[in-house]
């Protein structure tokens, strides 16, 4: 590791006496470069959050990222200091390693969250097999109270496209929230997210593929979450923009998957308590309607 500059405090980020206020900070990454500032004393975890802030959506999350200091004694960026603390002034970078972390797609209840995306009365007639995604919706709500999994909706402008249907039970739900955006990332679902501990993956369907959940994944994976995508309970108005997000999605590093292997990931073993009534879940499956032919 790299030492620190000249005349700093050891671990420091310069020879600037301690006290409170802001320090201006150069925040660069890729072809970018964009004044901010940070608390007097912050360190490497307060720098990476700024960074987020700053350039969350061009920030690939399944990349290593090394932070570097612009040190003047050498006229370059140096790794940033083991302890290093920002006492004044100075640059920063965040430079993407060439190793991508390999998702594993693990599931565990105490760390997953269901999103429920759309599923309102109006989108009824227009999209292909809706029938057949409320009745998997609702077989994953039901898997979700059985497992303790909390449970975000959100309904797409309900003043002109309805509520939520009536087959898809939300009692229980953590939130259920209208919304004009496409996405579900909204103040609300963030802060709802911050409230539940250790949260690493979402589980995400609905409608549609192509615009409210692709846009949706998008931005859960550049804050850091594991996206799955529930193939038999996601669809569009057509089936070629569905194919399409869902191929896109995974080039990303999303996983595509089943609600079946879900809810079976989810209790992983004979002997968990809700296994029998997991399994009677998915033997009460809707009949193969080709969906997943289509994926």
């Amino acid at each position: 590791m790299a030492a620190a500059e000249p005349g700093a405090a050891p671990g420091g980020g310069g020879c600037a006496p301690a006290g409170g206020g802001s320090v201006p900070v150069l925040f660069c990454f890729s072809v970018f470069a964009r004044p901010s500032s940070v608390p007097h004393g912050a360190g490497y975890e307060l720098l990476i959050q700024k960074f987020l802030s700053l350039y969350g959506d061009q920030i690939d999350m399944h990349r290593k990222f090394v932070v570097q200091l612009f040190a003047e004694e050498w006229s370059q960026y140096i790794d940033l200091p083991k302890g290093f603390l920002v006492n004044e002034r100075c640059k920063v970078r965040l430079v993407p390693l060439q190793i991508q972390i390999t998702t594993l797609g693990n599931l565990t209840p105490s760390s997953t969250v269901f999103f429920c995306c759309d599923m309102q009365e109006r989108f009824r007639p227009a999209i292909k097999y809706f029938g057949d995604i409320i009745s998997v919706g609702q077989r994953l709500l039901q898997g979700a109270r059985l497992l303790g999994i909390p449970v975000i909706v959100t309904e797409q402008y309900p003043k002109g496209l309805g509520s939520t249907v009536q087959e898809i039970d939300l009692t229980g739900a953590k939130l259920v929230l209208p919304k004009t955006k496409f996405s579900m990332v909204l103040p609300e679902v963030e802060a709802a997210l911050a409230e539940i501990p250790g949260v690493r993956s979402i589980v995400l369907f609905g409608v549609e593929t192509h615009v409210c959940i692709q846009q949706t994944a998008l931005e859960l994976t550049g804050r850091g979450l594991e996206v799955h995508i529930v193939a038999d309970a996601t669809s569009s108005r057509s089936m070629m923009d569905r194919m399409f997000a869902l191929e896109r999605l995974a080039r990303t590093g999303i996983i595509v998957t089943t609600s079946e292997a879900i809810l079976l990931q989810l209790v992983a073993d004979k002997e968990h308590p809700k296994f029998k009534e997991i399994q009677n879940l998915i033997k009460a499956s809707a009949p193969e309607s080709g969906l997943l032919s289509k994926v």
